[in-house]
C-alpha cells in the first residue's frame, strides 16, 4: 500500500474527506450583530470548501463564553441561521464542516460580557497582557474562581450549543481545549490551581472536559466529534509543569471517549519551541491525529509518510489562498498574507484573496 500524500482521501469516521488537509479554526472577528454569522463569513467559507475538513473559527457557546469583539456564537437561533447558511454553501462545494466548540474563560473583559460580570476561570489567576475590547485594549482582570455549580451550568451550555451545531447542519464538533481558554485552564496546571474535585491531580484536572465530552455526546455520534489541545502553548499566559506525563495521561484517557480525532497545536505558537514530543502523544490516542502549527506542504507530506499524523491543519496558508489545495497540487506560488486584516474588518484580507489561473 503506497503511503498516504496529502491528497489522498481518508476515513473521518463515517465521513469520507477528499484529502487529508484540514483547514484550521481561525479568528477573524467578522460576525454580525449580535455574534451571528453573515454574507461576507459565508463566502469566505464557500471558496475555501477543497479542504478536506474544515474546522470553523471558534464558536461561544454562550454569552458568557465570549472574549473578543465580533467573533460568532452558536447558541442562539439567529446564530444557527446564520451558519445554516455557511453548512449549505459549503456542503454545495462538495466539502465538510465541523464548528469549534468555544468559552474564552479568563480571556475576556467585563465589557464584553452580559452585566459587565468577570470573567470565570478555575482559579483567580490574572493573565498578563491586555485583551481587544469594543473600546480598544484593555488590561486583564483577576477572574471569579467558577464554583462548582457553575462548572456544572456551562457543562449544560456546552451542551445546548452541541445541539445548536446540529440544528445549523455541521458534519460535526471540535471541543476547543487549547491555546489557553477554559478548558485548557483546568487541564493546565500553571492556571488551575483548586483543591476540589475539579484540580491538583491529571484526573481531577480533566473531570471538566470529561463533562462536556459526554454532553456533547448526546447530540453527536462519537465519530463526529474531535477534541483540540495544545501541551506547551504558552499563548494567553498558559503553563504546564511536567506537558510530556500530563498530555499523555489525558490523550490515553480520551480513548475511553473514543473522539474521532485530536487536534494538537504542537509547541508554542509564539516563540516556535516544541519540546514534547508530539509522535509519543500520537501513538497514546486510538483515533486520528491532526498535526497543526506552522505547517508547509513539504513538512506535511514528511509528517504523514511517517506516519506521525492522518492529516494536517494549516492557518495562514488558507486564509490568503482559497484555493490552496490546488495550489499545493500543483506546486504553485502562494498569496502574500495581508497581518493588518487578520482580525476585523470587511471583504478586503477576507474574500478578496485571488485563486490560481487555470
Amino acid at each position: 500500500m503506497s503511503e498516504p500524500d496529502l491528497f489522498s482521501p481518508v476515513k473521518l469516521g463515517n465521513l469520507t474527506l477528499n484529502n487529508r488537509m484540514v483547514m484550521a479554526p481561525m479568528t477573524r472577528n467578522r460576525a454580525g450583530e449580535g455574534n451571528v454569522p453573515q454574507a461576507i463569513n459565508v463566502e469566505y467559507y464557500r471558496q475555501r470548501a477543497t479542504a478536506g475538513l474544515i474546522i470553523t473559527e471558534a464558536a461561544q457557546v454562550s454569552p458568557e463564553g465570549v472574549g473578543y469583539p465580533g467573533t460568532p456564537g452558536i447558541h442562539s437561533e439567529e446564530q444557527v441561521a446564520g451558519w445554516k447558511k455557511v453548512t449549505d454553501a459549503v456542503h454545495k462545494e462538495g466539502g465538510r464542516i465541523f464548528i469549534q466548540l468555544w468559552f474564552c474563560g479568563r480571556i475576556s473583559h467585563p465589557d464584553l460580557l452580559p452585566g459587565n460580570k468577570l470573567p470565570v476561570a478555575p482559579s483567580a489567576i490574572k493573565p498578563e497582557g491586555e485583551v481587544m475590547t469594543f473600546e480598544g485594549m484593555k488590561p486583564y482582570v483577576e477572574p471569579h474562581a467558577l464554583e462548582v455549580e457553575e462548572i456544572l451550568a456551562i457543562v449544560e451550555q456546552y451542551r445546548h450549543a452541541a445541539a445548536m451545531a446540529k440544528q445549523a447542519g455541521f458534519d460535526g464538533v471540535e471541543i476547543h481545549a487549547a491555546n489557553g481558554y477554559l478548558l485548557d485552564q483546568f487541564l493546565r496546571d500553571g492556571s488551575n490551581q483548586r483543591e476540589d474535585e475539579y484540580g491538583g491531580s491529571v484526573q481531577n484536572r480533566m473531570r471538566f472536559l470529561n463533562q462536556v465530552i459526554d454532553a456533547v455526546y448526546e447530540s453527536w455520534n462519537r465519530q463526529n466529534v474531535g477534541v483540540r489541545l495544545s501541551p506547551e502553548n504558552r499563548f494567553n499566559s498558559m503553563s504546564d509543569s511536567d506537558p510530556q506525563q500530563h498530555f499523555s495521561y489525558f490523550i490515553s484517557q480520551l480513548n475511553a471517549h473514543a473522539p474521532v480525532y485530536i487536534h494538537l497545536l504542537e509547541g508554542d505558537m509564539i516563540s516556535g519551541e516544541r519540546n514534547v514530543n508530539y509522535p509519543a502523544l500520537r501513538d497514546a490516542f486510538d483515533g486520528l491525529y491532526i498535526a497543526n502549527n506552522g505547517y508547509d506542504k513539504e513538512r506535511a507530506e514528511k509528517v504523514l509518510a511517517e506516519g506521525n499524523a492522518d492529516l494536517v491543519a494549516f492557518g495562514v496558508p488558507f486564509l490568503a489562498n482559497p484555493d490552496l489545495v490546488y495550489r499545493y497540487q500543483h506546486d504553485l506560488p502562494l498569496n502574500e498574507p495581508d497581518m493588518s486584516t487578520f482580525y476585523g474588518g470587511d471583504e478586503k484580507g477576507y474574500t478578496d484573496y485571488p485563486f490560481a489561473e487555470r
